[in-house]
């Protein structure tokens, strides 16, 4: 997928699911767009996926309409 989504977008078409996303586009610490690189994966296998590439960010679409912390959320 070379799609750019909004966040909203990306929780609509993967509810409920850990996402790997690049090309991510911030608010400070909020996604407001991204590309979709990897779904139908587990929060490990994408944790130790983004350890390897700087440039991939884990996150869980949660229905409140949050981005969580990727990997940084587990390091602190």
């Amino acid at each position: 997928m070379n799609e750019r989504l909004s966040w909203k977008e990306i929780q609509e078409r993967f509810p409920d699911q850990w996402v790997g996303l690049v090309d991510v586009e911030w608010d400070g610490s909020t996604v407001i767009s991204a590309v979709v690189r990897y779904t139908d994966r587990t929060r490990g296998e994408l944790t130790r996926m983004q350890l390897r590439d700087d440039n991939l960010y884990s996150c869980y679409t949660h229905p409140d309409h949050l981005a969580p912390l990727g990997v940084v959320g587990y390091m602190v």
